[in-house]
């Protein structure tokens, strides 16, 4: 018999309401677009991410309406942030909300702001990651995360937010070093992330709206 974990991977996606989102992008972009680049961002990460074979479904734990619907016609399922305690508590929540259905499932945490993300770099992360109880990969400036996964009937303690790499190291996850993944591991907080972003490839909902449009 096949197991829920032999059925794909669920990805979990979390997003703050778009007018709080990616405030430190402001100097870069300005007042006006920041919400609709980390709505591009977040469109681009759950796209891709639907196309990655290995990835069975994506849940995305927002209260933002916007957001919501933009996701969900990509075919995203939709939760409501209900803890609203933080990110760490919306991401077990969205974990909590997958394992409801398929107790067994692999699960994965994945940062809503990989705009230059590949579904088949994503493909080889979660080849490696099923080879573990708990694992992570670090961001591009390897001090935060922007992946961590956790195999059937193991939780997955996320400690997301700031020097976060430490902190999963610490809690037994096995920081994965892999190379040609760049793009899982290039998350954008500020204009200099977003420049970098664009070096490896854009996808077509930020590009379409980075650099603005003169006049």
């Amino acid at each position: 018999m096949k197991s829920d974990a032999d059925d794909g991977w669920s990805l979990v996606v979390p997003l703050k309401p778009l007018a709080l989102a990616k405030s430190r992008l402001a100097a870069a972009a300005g007042a006006g677009l920041r919400p609709r680049l980390a709505l591009a961002f977040a469109e681009d990460t759950v796209a891709a991410v639907l196309n990655c074979a290995r990835v069975r479904d994506v849940v995305v734990v927002t209260d933002d309406p916007v957001a919501g619907r933009a996701l969900a016609s990509l075919g995203a399922r939709i939760v409501p942030d209900a803890p609203a305690a933080g990110l760490n508590a919306a991401l077990a929540h969205g974990v909590g909300a997958v394992r409801g259905v398929r107790p067994r499932a692999r699960v994965a945490a994945l940062n809503a702001d990989l705009p230059a993300l590949r579904a088949a770099e994503l493909a080889r992360v979660l080849e490696r990651a099923a080879g573990f109880p708990r694992a992570f990969l670090a961001d591009a400036a390897e001090i935060g995360t922007t992946f961590l996964s956790a195999g059937p009937g193991v939780e997955l303690e996320p400690a997301f937010g700031g020097p976060s790499r430490l902190r999963h190291l610490s809690s037994g996850a096995v920081e994965m070093r892999l190379t040609g993944v760049d793009s899982v591991r290039r998350d954008v907080d500020t204009g200099d992330d977003l420049a970098a972003a664009r070096a490896l490839g854009l996808g077509p909902r930020t590009a379409a709206r980075w650099p603005p449009a003169a006049g």
